[in-house]
C-alpha cells in the first residue's frame, strides 16, 4: 500500500519552485491520503506593505472607546529573511506548536529583533510558558476595543506578548456577528505591529474563525509536525486549510516550512516521518527537532528551552530554525545526530 500522499499547489508553498514528487514506498507506513483536488488560481489581493508606516491617529467610537489599532512612529526594520508574520499552525494536538511559538519568538528576541507574540489559543499556554498572567489580553483588544499596545506585556528583552486565556472563547461569538469577520485581529493589531520586526503568532488546533484571523494576519505559516504517523496524516488538512484562505479569503499566505518534532533517530518512524515531509516539501522540510525532557519541563518553572537547558539537543535545534529565519540559510545535520546519540534523559 502507498504511503501518505500531499497536494499543495505552488502558491500554497513559499517557493513556486518546490515540486511535490511522488513518493518512494516508505517503511512503516501503509495507509494513503487522497489528494486534495487543485483549486482555480485566484488573483492575490491587495495586502498592506509589509515596511512599517505611520499610521494616522485612531478615532474614538461613539462610545468614547479608542479602536485597537493606534498611533505606532515608524521604525527601520531588521534584516529577516523569513516571513514577518508568522504563524504557527497545525489543526493536530500533541505536535510541538506552542513550544516551537515560544522558542522561536525567545530565539529572534535574543538576537536583537523587536518581536511581538500573539496568543491566539484560548488555552493561553504561551503566558504559562513565560510564567506571566497579564490582567489585558487578546479578548480585551478584539471585544472591549482595547488597544494592542495598552494589552501587550514585554516577558523578555525585545519580546512583547499579547496573552490568550479561556475568556478568548467568546470572542469566537462576537467575531461571528461582525462585517469581515476574518479580518478583526489584523485590522485591531494593524498600526501596533508596525513598531516590531517579527510578529509570531500561536494558532489553535482547531479549524476555528479565529485561526482563520490569524492566518490573515499572517504572510507565512510553519507547520510542526510530530514524527508518527497520524501527524503525517494531518499535514493534509493544514494544506487545504491555506489553499482555502488562498482562494476563499483572498489572502496570499504561504506555507514557510513544515518543522519535524519529537524526533528520536532510534525510531524508524521518526527516521521515516522526516523522510517523506522532505520528498514532498523539499528544502521547505526544516531540521527536526530532537525530543528532549527539558522541553516539557521549560513551561512548570516559566522558562524558554534556551534559559532551562541552553545546551541541550533541543535548543541547539531551535536556533538552528531561528537562524534559518533571520539568515535564510539553513544549517547542516549536527555531528551527533545519529540513533546511537539520542539520550532521553533530563538533560537531553
Amino acid at each position: 500500500m502507498r504511503p501518505p500522499t500531499f497536494a499543495p499547489e505552488p502558491s500554497v508553498v513559499a517557493s513556486a519552485h518546490v515540486s511535490i514528487p511522488k513518493l518512494a514506498p516508505v517503511r512503516g507506513l501503509s495507509s494513503t491520503l487522497v489528494p486534495t483536488p487543485a483549486a482555480p488560481p485566484v488573483a492575490p489581493s491587495v495586502t498592506p506593505p509589509q515596511a512599517p508606516a505611520t499610521a494616522s491617529p485612531a478615532q474614538p467610537s461613539a462610545s468614547g472607546v479608542v479602536p485597537a489599532a493606534a498611533t505606532v512612529p515608524a521604525r527601520p526594520l531588521a534584516p529577516f529573511a523569513g516571513p514577518r508574520r508568522l504563524a504557527i499552525f497545525n489543526h493536530k494536538g500533541g505536535t510541538g506548536k506552542t513550544t516551537t511559538t515560544v522558542s522561536i519568538a525567545a530565539g529572534l528576541a535574543e538576537k536583537g529583533l523587536k518581536v511581538l507574540l500573539v496568543d491566539t489559543d484560548s488555552q493561553g499556554n504561551v503566558a504559562v510558558s513565560f510564567g506571566v498572567k497579564p490582567e489585558k489580553t487578546l479578548y480585551h483588544v478584539l471585544v472591549m476595543g482595547l488597544r494592542a499596545e495598552d494589552a501587550a506585556v514585554t516577558v523578555r528583552p525585545n519580546l512583547d506578548l499579547i496573552a490568550s486565556n479561556e475568556t478568548l472563547a467568546a470572542a469566537e461569538l462576537y467575531l461571528a456577528g461582525r462585517q469581515n469577520r476574518d479580518r478583526v485581529l489584523r485590522d485591531r493589531l494593524a498600526a501596533a505591529t508596525a513598531g516590531y520586526d517579527v510578529v509570531v503568532i500561536d494558532c489553535s488546533p482547531s479549524l476555528s474563525l479565529m485561526n482563520q484571523n490569524a492566518l490573515v494576519l499572517a504572510d507565512g505559516i510553519l507547520v510542526p509536525v510530530a514524527c508518527d504517523y497520524l501527524s503525517l496524516v494531518g499535514v493534509r488538512q493544514v494544506i487545504k486549510t491555506v489553499k482555502n484562505v488562498n482562494g476563499l479569503l483572498r489572502h496570499p499566505v504561504q506555507i514557510y516550512g513544515v518543522l519535524p518534532t519529537f524526533y528520536d533517530a532510534r525510531a524508524r518512524i521518526c527516521r521515516d516521518a522526516v523522510d517523506t515531509l522532505k520528498q514532498h516539501f523539499g528544502d521547505k522540510c526544516l531540521l527536526p527537532i530532537r525530543a528532549a525532557t527539558r522541553v516539557k519541563e521549560a513551561p512548570a518553572q516559566g522558562k524558554t528551552i534556551f534559559e532551562l537547558a541552553p545546551e541541550s539537543n533541543a535548543s541547539e535545534d531551535y536556533r538552528a530554525v531561528v537562524e534559518r529565519l533571520v539568515t535564510g540559510k539553513g544549517a547542516e545535520l549536527p555531528a551527533d545526530f545519529s540513533p546511537a546519540s539520542q539520550p532521553m534523559a533530563a538533560n537531553a
